[in-house]
């Protein structure tokens, strides 16, 4: 590449430009094109300038010259201190966010602050970083921001914007709940629920971050996490709460605050595990014209439910495509009890019409099966060594802790352990059972199975928040700063679910989805021109295709950058 002055002879005087000289690859040479138009030589003589082809001459020269040295200097140039890598695969998230338009308002919700920064910009930060490469506040301030194509914040920056993030977290699900429904509304007519659990390595509990039984069974100080997903397993809402309050009657707030909060009318299904299956929510899924479909634990169930369970007679097997037996199920829709206390303190109990379905896995009764008889030679074991009562653990449950004497009466003094028979038996009796509670009594059996059964997207979405975007253990100290860091995790997750769902629909795992957004990276080889340093694949191709952008091109110009920056879905 060259610089030249042209001269363009007129029937009235010369005109002259600065030219360049390029390699036009479609052409297969050199091309040339004009960057600045100069002027006519009269005109320019009559502003001053004596000699205007000498004098422009000279500057075309100094340009050839300062580009020559800059070659130069180029094939000199050692390594540098920041990565000239840039992160580009962020860009389909990018598209989705900008698509939806929330910028204006949480420009609106800003006006009233002080800040110097622009909240949006900081917020698309944080998600885009949070997905591409997940890490401490610091590492993104230093080496994940400089690396994509957005705004650049301050230490100081993010944690204000956090912290203001935080104390408004559920005003900004609202807006983007609000700017969402034009473009994908979401479909309640199921709502799953969930709840888990965050760890912070701190010794000292506080205000919010309380101790209580850890998903990860560590000692330290947590807090909860309540997310609601729609029937497209779309998330609507999430929940932060002290760790040592109680998931159940967090399902009722939630659900009733989301509703209300996010105009969500209508029946809905409430659904949700075991865990958070208790008289008091099936009540209040009814009282707000809901339907309810729960799990039940069947070690818990009367005797004559537990052994209509155990009836092999009305099972019917669901086989895979090759015959084998998947599982084994049964419906029954029947009147059942339920007690509750009413205002005044005292039990009541009523009767509700519901359709319960049991379902058998041979595979799973054998894998719990071999679990408990691990839990029981590890209580003999345990027993034979005359170990602590904390010493137990799971296995606990199949001893008892009791004072006998030699001829095994009960009497005070030293704690005698005794293999609880009775509860291995029942265990063993009812591994591989699993139960289902619901209102819905039209619904097929298969019907409320594979609905139940869509939870485990809450789960995967629990996944991706604790390992692919490392939103543990958390480093924060202010409450408010810890729900703005949750709040990008929940947009993260949000955002990667539409561009699963909606864009590529549901035909690749998020897994597979990751793995590109964190590897389409670019290289700026010189001023106009940049290297994609991606691997080729049939996601990578597909993808291509449907957006028409040059995602498996190996040079890409700034203006390809730009096209697949701002493209919209």
């Amino acid at each position: 590449m060259a610089y030249f002055l042209k001269r363009t002879k007129t029937k009235h005087d010369v005109y002259l430009q600065i030219y360049e000289s390029f390699y036009d690859p479609a052409r297969k040479g050199s091309a040339h094109r004009s960057i600045r138009p100069v002027g006519y030589v009269k005109k320019l003589i009559e502003n001053g300038i004596e000699d205007p082809m000498t004098h422009f001459q000279e500057e075309v020269d100094r340009m050839n010259a300062k580009q020559k040295e800059e070659k130069r200097k180029e094939k000199k140039r050692q390594i540098a201190e920041e990565s000239p890598e840039r992160f580009l695969g962020y860009f389909p998230i990018k598209n989705i966010h900008d698509g939806l338009h929330v910028k204006r308002w949480i420009d609106l919700m800003q006006s009233v602050t002080g800040f110097r920064f622009n909240v949006y910009d900081l917020i698309a930060s944080l998600v885009y970083s949070r997905i591409v490469m997940p890490c401490s506040k610091l590492k993104t301030c230093e080496e994940v921001l400089p690396r994509l194509y957005e705004g650049s914040f301050s230490l100081d920056q993010i944690y204000d914007g956090l912290e203001y993030i935080g104390q408004e977290y559920e005003k900004i699900i609202e807006i983007y709940n609000h700017q969402m429904a034009g473009t994908y509304p979401f479909d309640t007519s199921q709502l799953y629920f969930d709840c888990t659990n965050f760890y912070f390595e701190i010794d000292q509990e506080d205000d919010f971050r309380k101790k209580g039984p850890s998903k990860e069974n560590r000692r330290d100080p947590i807090v909860g996490l309540g997310l609601l997903l729609d029937t497209n397993q779309i998330p609507i809402g999430m929940r932060l709460y002290p760790g040592n309050e109680s998931e159940k009657p967090l399902l009722r707030k939630v659900i009733s605050d989301l509703k209300r909060r996010h105009k969500v009318s209508g029946r809905t299904i409430q659904v949700a595990d075991k865990g958070l299956n208790c008289a008091k929510n099936i009540f209040h899924a009814l009282q707000e014209g809901d339907g309810y479909l729960f799990s039940k634990s069947v070690k818990m169930l009367p005797d004559i439910e537990e052994e209509w369970i155990l009836l092999g007679q009305d099972y019917t097997s669901v086989n895979d495509s090759k015959g084998n037996e998947l599982y084994r199920i049964k419906e029954c829709i029947d009147v059942f009890p339920y007690d509750y206390v009413d205002d005044s303190g005292r039990t009541q109990t009523i009767q509700l019409r519901e359709k319960r379905v049991v379902t058998y896995n041979p595979q799973l009764a054998k894998k719990k099966r071999y679990e408990i008889d691990r839990q029981v030679e590890k209580a003999k074991t345990l027993r034979a060594s005359e170990a602590k009562r904390t010493e137990y653990g799971d296995s606990a449950k199949y001893v008892m802790f009791q004072p006998v004497d030699k001829k095994g009466k009960a009497v005070d003094g030293k704690v005698t352990v005794l293999i609880n028979e009775e509860a291995i038996r029942k265990d063993k009796r009812l591994a591989g059972y699993n139960l289902l509670v619901t209102s819905e009594i039209n619904l097929t059996a298969e019907q409320i199975y594979t609905t139940y059964h869509n939870l485990w997207r809450i789960e995967e979405s629990f996944k991706v928040m604790k390992s692919q975007l490392d939103a543990r253990p958390v480093y924060l100290q202010k409450e408010d700063t810890i729900k703005g860091h949750f709040l990008i995790c929940y947009l993260a997750v949000l955002l990667l679910r539409l561009f699963q769902f909606k864009i590529l629909e549901n035909t690749y795992c998020t897994e597979e989805i990751m793995r590109f957004i964190r590897q389409f990276r670019i290289v700026q080889v010189s001023e106009r021109k940049y290297i994609n340093l991606t691997r080729a694949s049939a996601f990578i191709t597909e993808l291509a295709v449907k957006t028409k952008l040059p995602l498996n091109a190996y040079y890409l110009s700034r203006g390809d950058i730009n096209k697949i920056l701002n493209h919209r879905f």
